[in-house]
């Protein structure tokens, strides 16, 4: 509390010294390239464009924000330095009052339901569920966006709008769509490289090769560790990040209506998908999977191990946990974690879903329609390149001399009082000029996350996690079983693994018919039989 009431002081001078390097030009000066200029100065030129009429009558509109728990000592996720000067901007350019609304990451899905349902979400939401979003469209839950994006959506339209028919239902514009910026995996398996040396063993290229790691970890130790775990995972249920790229390799796509059918999460339940989860049941009962993983839920123990150096292997997030292979590598005094694929499909290839190049839908409630257009001017200013790198990297950041922005260390962004995660306030456009170029990512990787590994471990990275390039099909189309019944089963089918992997391996055929039978009276095949209806209608 006293952390908090020192903050309100401090604040102001915070905001201060942000609004001053974004609005005047000391970022250009510093920065090594003249292109630095043009984003630390971008802000200038949009208020310089602002007119009256753009501003309008004052109005507050509520943001909803995502907490991961890493605000700075003494700030929340709503009220920090970034915060501060966005807030700044949305008054001074449009007369917008902006208030943040917090929501837990791991369960935001779950709470934005709750919300919606009681009446009372903020103005603007938003989930990567689209399933979620087609509940809300067809309950009548959103406000048609289409006359707000066609007067105030410029930017949107000149930036992002490759992405925005994934937003439209029946012709009219329900949600906004997030670009996202490079170009990413959903999921990626690490191997600690130093554990290889010592066991002799090569880069493991198969599954097979993967489990003789595994075994060897377990029998050999070679860190020498109290309690060593071959293969750490989670027990997240809203995630299947700790499991799905194994499984799926399992899986045939004879064509793109199976893998329109089976598609994300859906896999776990494809044909061919069962041998996979029963090999994980047997690593596991073998003691190469986190004994107590499934009760894992917030990934407390899961983190502990990775940064403990008593893992030898996970599948996670692409680069959500480069903070942990970070302090371990600082505590070894050496490298660990590298990259791996191993997964190989039947016929040898491998297959790497990626993200798909829209993000999030970020929508505005039906109780908010009145608000529309002043949310549309927000979400359309959030749209320029410019005011998106500002957003994700502060006023305050340089450029190399690639004219790639460079990241504060956590260290430094806290003691300007930013939360760790700028980007989650970005919620409308991550595509900048050197998103899409090689050279330009890993040197910015290797700058920004030091610790991790130089410009050689990231040039690896890069490579070894665009093996098997892949993306679901997708369409803006959801049926009506999904709509009703997809929300459960997703999150019944992480169970369905869960409870597959750690049961006794007598118990796996029986539990596992049991199981699916549940799924399957919870909707799993009304939605696939929705699915293949569909495909066929627009094939």
């Amino acid at each position: 509390m006293k952390k908090a009431r020192l903050l309100k002081s401090c604040m102001a001078v915070f905001a201060a010294a942000a609004l001053v390097t974004g609005c005047g030009s000391s970022a250009g000066k510093d920065a090594t390239t003249a292109a630095a200029t043009t984003a630390a100065g971008g802000t200038e030129t949009k208020a310089e464009a602002t007119t009256a009429a753009d501003k309008g009558e004052e109005v507050t509109i509520k943001v909803m924000v995502w907490d991961r728990g890493d605000a700075a000592p003494g700030t929340t996720v709503e009220k920090n330095t970034q915060t501060e000067w966005i807030k700044q901007q949305m008054k001074e350019k449009y007369n917008i009052n902006v208030e943040y609304v917090s929501v837990p990451r791991s369960s935001s899905d779950d709470k934005l339901n709750i919300m919606m349902s009681g009446g009372s979400a903020p103005d603007i939401v938003f989930t990567y569920n689209q399933g979620i979003f087609y509940n809300f469209a067809q309950n009548g839950g959103l406000a048609d966006l289409t006359q707000a994006y066609e007067t105030y959506g410029t930017d949107i339209k000149k930036y992002v709008s490759d992405a925005q028919n994934m937003g439209q239902i029946e012709g009219k514009q329900l949600a906004i769509m997030k670009q996202r910026g490079v170009e990413s995996p959903r999921h990626t398996a690490f191997i600690r490289q130093d554990w290889l040396d010592k066991l002799g063993m090569q880069m493991p290229k198969t599954k097979e090769d993967l489990v003789a790691y595994l075994q060897a970890v377990k029998d050999k130790n070679p860190g020498g560790v109290d309690n060593v775990i071959p293969w750490a995972m989670s027990g997240r249920n809203d995630t299947e990040k700790g499991y799905l790229n194994f499984v799926a390799s399992y899986v045939n796509y004879a064509n793109d209506k199976d893998a329109y059918m089976y598609s994300e999460g859906y896999a776990a339940v494809a044909p061919g998908a069962v041998d996979g989860i029963k090999k994980l049941n047997e690593l596991y009962n073998k003691g190469l999977i986190s004994k107590d993983f499934a009760t894992d839920t917030q990934e407390d123990i899961y983190k502990a191990q990775l940064t403990a150096g008593n893992v030898g292997f996970y599948l996670d997030d692409t680069e959500r946990t480069f903070d942990f292979i970070s302090v371990l590598n600082q505590t070894l005094g050496s490298k660990t974690f590298v990259p791996v694929q191993c997964f190989e499909l039947a016929d040898g290839s491998y297959r790497t879903p990626f993200e798909q190049r829209y993000g999030m839908f970020i929508m505005i409630p039906k109780t908010s329609e009145k608000k529309v257009d002043a949310c549309m001017k927000y979400l359309n200013w959030q749209a320029d390149p410019e005011v998106a790198e500002n957003i994700v990297y502060t006023t305050e950041h340089k450029r190399d001399e690639n004219g790639v922005p460079l990241k504060f260390t956590d260290e430094e962004l806290y003691a300007k009082g930013y939360p760790k995660t700028l980007d989650d306030l970005n919620i409308v456009n991550l595509a900048m000029e050197w998103t899409t170029k090689k050279d330009s990512i890993v040197g910015k990787w290797a700058k920004d996350y030091p610790g991790v590994g130089n410009t050689d471990w990231f040039s690896n990275f890069y490579d070894v996690r665009s093996e098997g390039k892949f993306r679901y099909p997708v369409y803006s189309n959801i049926s009506q079983a999904e709509s009703d019944y997809g929300q459960n089963v997703e999150n019944m089918m992480i169970e369905y693994v869960y409870k597959l992997v750690s049961c006794s391996p007598d118990q796996f055929d029986a539990l596992q018919k049991t199981e699916y039978d549940n799924l399957v009276n919870a909707g799993l095949q009304k939605i696939l039989d929705a699915r293949a209806e569909y495909f066929d209608t627009i094939k």
